[in-house]
């Protein structure tokens, strides 16, 4: 936000050194970006947060100054005199969108002389434009005093050419999908539902809180002017500006917020500077439609928050004056509490923090010593905290690095895998990259992107890990948002379970897991496996089919696993836990089992878990191997290991013996095995 030192002369007195300006401003939370000489004025460049629209205009720095060096601040009484006929006999006004524009303002003045403005007018516009845009010239009389009031006020103003409205109405509505709309800048654009247009009974004269239309734009011939003032939806303004890259002094405070108090104000002072520089004659009365803005709820400041929070005393008085300076209405005060109504044109005063925060800045951040003594409570990480990092520190010991990848995705990576929902994805008006316009329902597709960009760099190891919320649609408005781990990896299956494994047993989880088959297109046929806990279905894993790699780009062979990061959270024990380390010997068995091919892997450890009994310690995997020639087709030998062990004494081989015939015996029974000799 660009001001003038000159015209901030014209509302409260400038006593100080430029520098100390500056200073000051910056200590309040006005930032100071840098100060340029226009002429025998100063553009002062100030940083104005995205919650302080107040500051996007002369007055409201002005009222900043006034705070900080107790100064009177001096505002302007716009009272336009009206003496021509009755606004209601040439002009109807109507909102048929009151989500997109809440109030609308219409004055009409007739019989303007177009012409230059003054040259003083000309003089601090420009020291606010031209430094921004080398080729910024003031326009007419009337368009400068409306960019004057917008840069005075932050109330973004647009007049009308009166005659070239078609018919005696003016409709604030929402756009019809692909309505062409040609602005002031005599360029062409689509309009889409959801953006709000100002029409006549013809077509859209503007688009609403961005930019007025070319057709009725104010010339050299215009002589009688429709003003208009208005309140329109914050949302509705950045979705156009965006969706249509026109951006515009205007859009750029509508977005944040104007003054629901001050619209009118604006009004009147744009017509009283038309009136004194232009000429003409105001219409009596105005057309004020819509629904008043909500007043601000009172705010209740307790004072010993001060102390406790910053540190310091401040003085009761002290406090009070500072919050009234800032334009607070006092409703009561007493010796513990000060309670005020926020003024209108300060829409983020709603807790008491904030009000501490306002007295700290303008009683002055310097003031308070830098090893004061302030209170601390000791605070704790949250339990998904504490599972992010242990999920990190897991895949990071793994070998896999971390990715960090954008939400919004091509529609058409959304059909990749649907193992989440077969819901449609929800799209975006407004993509974050081209071509990106959905909400992703599944990691896999980014880190299979991020897999390939990886490999045409010729990276030789690609092992990719991400945590990230993706976003599943349902019955509801808002999607759910669901906690993910994907894990992309070139090494085999085996390598993935194994990486599942060491993260349920890392974060101490007793119940066991489970898997189903998964016939996902994304996976080889018969390769990819459903993960259930508990009874509810915690993820997927498997190897990607050969049309996957082939549509990603990929050059070799991928494992994929993602989980439901949640419900590992649910499952977890984040409470340490000691456990005796036995002081005893193991004793190994190892087993080669001849299975039917439809015996799964988690079938057989269950069997030798239950089995095993107290004395199992663990059972490991070693590998598969056929021989349709000795064994029969449709048959493997399964090789696996028993570690056996006990915490009180040392086994013999006779009870190491008993418990390996004891698991053949189950296996025999249950899963119909036979012992290879």
């Amino acid at each position: 936000m660009l001001v003038s030192w000159n015209w901030l002369k014209n509302y409260v007195a400038l006593d100080m050194e430029v520098s100390e300006l500056e200073n000051r401003l910056a200590m309040a939370g006005l930032n100071h970006e840098g100060t340029e000489s226009v002429g025998d004025d100063l553009a002062i460049d100030l940083e104005v947060t995205s919650n302080r629209p107040d500051c996007l205009g002369h007055i409201g720095v002005a009222r900043e100054i006034s705070v900080l060096w107790n100064q009177a601040l001096n505002l302007p009484d716009p009272q336009p005199s009206a003496n021509g006929p009755s606004i209601h006999d040439s002009l109807k006004i109507r909102i048929d969108a009151p989500e997109l524009c809440s109030r609308y303002i219409g004055r009409i003045i007739r019989g303007v002389k177009i012409g230059p403005s003054p040259q003083w007018m000309q003089d601090q516009l420009t020291t606010v434009f031209r430094p921004l845009n080398k080729d910024w010239k003031p326009v007419n009389n009337v368009v400068d005093i409306s960019n004057y009031v917008l840069m005075e006020t932050g109330q973004p103003l647009h007049t009308f050419d009166l005659k070239e409205l078609f018919g005696n109405e003016v409709v604030v509505r929402e756009a019809n999908d692909k309505e062409v709309f040609q602005a002031i800048d005599h360029k062409l654009y689509k309009l889409e539902t959801g953006m709000c247009v100002v029409a006549d009974k013809e077509s859209a004269i503007a688009l609403g809180g961005v930019m007025g239309g070319a057709e009725t734009e104010v010339s050299d011939k215009t002589t009688d002017l429709l003003v208009e003032a208005a309140q329109f939806a914050p949302l509705a303004v950045r979705r156009a500006a965006r969706g249509l890259n026109l951006h515009s002094p205007s859009s750029h405070r509508f977005e944040r917020g104007v003054d629901p108090e001050r619209i009118d104000w604006a009004s009147r002072r744009c017509c009283e500077l038309i009136l004194e520089i232009a000429g003409g004659e105001l219409d009596q009365e105005v057309i004020d439609v819509g629904s008043p803005a909500a007043s601000p709820e009172p705010v209740v400041l307790p004072l010993a928050d001060l102390k406790r929070i910053l540190g310091i005393e401040i003085p009761a008085e002290e406090v009070e004056r500072i919050l009234l300076a800032l334009g607070n209405d006092s409703l009561q005060s007493t010796s513990e509490t000060v309670t005020v109504t926020p003024p209108s044109w300060r829409p983020d005063l709603t807790r008491s923090i904030d009000l501490v925060e306002e007295v700290a800045r303008i009683h002055g951040y310097d003031q308070i010593p830098e090893d004061v003594g302030v209170p601390m409570v000791p605070s704790h990480r949250t339990n998904a905290d504490r599972i992010q990092s242990q999920v990190r520190q897991v895949m990071t010991a793994a070998g896999f690095d971390e990715a960090i990848t954008a939400s919004m995705v091509p529609t058409d990576w959304t059909s990749v895998f649907t193992g989440w929902t077969s819901d449609a994805p929800l799209l975006s008006d407004t993509p974050m990259l081209k071509g990106a316009d959905t909400l992703r329902t599944s990691l896999v597709p980014s880190l299979l992107e991020a897999r390939r960009i990886n490999q045409s760099l010729s990276n030789p190891v690609v092992e990719l890990f991400e945590t990230a919320k993706i976003y599943l649609p349902g019955s509801e408005a808002l999607p759910t948002e669901q906690w993910t781990l994907t894990v992309s990896s070139g090494k085999s299956f085996f390598h993935l379970k194994g990486l599942i494994e060491t993260l349920i047993e890392t974060l101490k989880i007793n119940d066991s897991l489970q898997v189903t088959p998964c016939d996902a297109a994304l996976f080889t046929k018969g390769q990819g496996v459903q993960l259930e806990l508990a009874g509810q279905t915690l993820g997927f894993m498997g190897d990607v089919s050969a049309e996957t790699l082939k549509q990603f780009s990929l050059r070799s062979a991928t494992s994929l696993l993602e989980v439901n990061l949640q419900i590992l959270l649910e499952a977890a024990c984040l409470v340490p836990q000691f456990v005796e380390t036995s002081a005893y010997p193991v004793i190994t068995r190892d087993l080669n089992i001849i299975l039917q091919d439809a015996v799964r892997w988690s079938q057989l450890s269950e069997v030798v878990n239950q089995a095993g009994g107290q004395f199992l310690e663990s059972l490991q995997y070693q590998e598969t191997y056929r021989d349709p020639q000795r064994d029969g087709e449709g048959t493997k030998r399964i090789l696996f290991s028993l570690t056996l062990r006990s915490h009180e004494r040392t086994l013999t081989g006779e009870e190491a013996d008993q418990i390996r015939d004891d698991v053949v015996q189950a296996i025999t029974a249950q899963l119909n095995g036979q012992l290879l000799a």
